[in-house]
Parts: C-alpha cells; structure tokens; sequence
C-alpha cells in the first residue's frame, strides 16, 4: 500500500535558526517559510536527493506543533510521511485493519497540495504517520 517515503516532518522551536542550520551548516537547498492555516503551522522544505525533510513551526497558539514543542523544547521528529496512491483506498483499508485515522477520517490538503491522511500514533510504534495521495 505504501510507496515512498515522502518527508520527515521535524518541529523547531526557532525557524529561522532551523533554515540556517539546514541551508548553511549542512548545505541543503531549503524553500521558503510556507503557512498552512488549516493545519496550524509553518512549514519549509529541505530538498534532498532522495526525500525532503519538513521543518514544521507552530503557527498560533492552536498549532498541535506548540503542544509538541512544549513536551519537546528542543524539537524533535514530529512524523514521517510516505505516499499513497489512492489515498481513499489507503483509508478504507487501514480502517479494515484496525488502524485509527485522526481527525474525522476525511483528507485534508497538505503543504504540497495534494490530499493527506494521519495514522494515530499508538497504532504505528508511537510514530505519527502521514499518508499523501501521488
């Protein structure tokens, strides 16, 4: 069902020091700051050759990354995201498993503009799972 891993989602608790971090310390080619309102965060891409890394920032107090950040001060690996052809499908059969979908179970659009999905962590080994539809 799954394809490729699609990103590595990281939330910072600076921003700005993540970009310099990723663009000046390490080399990588980094996108400008983008605001998903709908998710309630900031989000910048790291390309690399064979995936991307997402910095993800709390945009408002609302943000589900400022709770992150705040168990996490640091920052941390907030989720990985790997892709799915039909992301409907995905669903149906990841429910059929036993498998919870967060939020009402309908996909959102994500920062890459394409339909996503999260998996409860508690079901995939702790780790928050994001499904997007290629």
């Amino acid at each position: 069902m799954i394809g490729q891993l699609n990103h590595v989602a990281i939330a910072v608790p600076d921003l700005e020091e993540g970009i310099r971090l990723y663009r000046d310390v390490l080399g990588a080619k980094v996108t400008a700051p983008q605001d998903e309102p709908d998710h309630g965060v900031t989000v910048v891409f790291v390309e690399l050759p064979n995936t991307k890394i997402e910095l993800l920032y709390p945009l408002g107090d609302d943000s589900p990354i400022k709770g992150f950040l705040d168990k996490n001060t640091s920052g941390g690996i907030h989720h990985v995201c790997y892709e799915v052809e039909d992301i409907l499908a995905a669903r149906d059969q990841l429910i059929q498993n036993g498998a919870r979908i967060l939020g009402n179970g309908e996909p959102k659009i994500g920062a890459h503009g394409k339909p996503v999905l999260f998996l409860h962590p508690k079901d995939f080994n702790g780790t928050l799972v994001e499904l997007e539809q290629v």
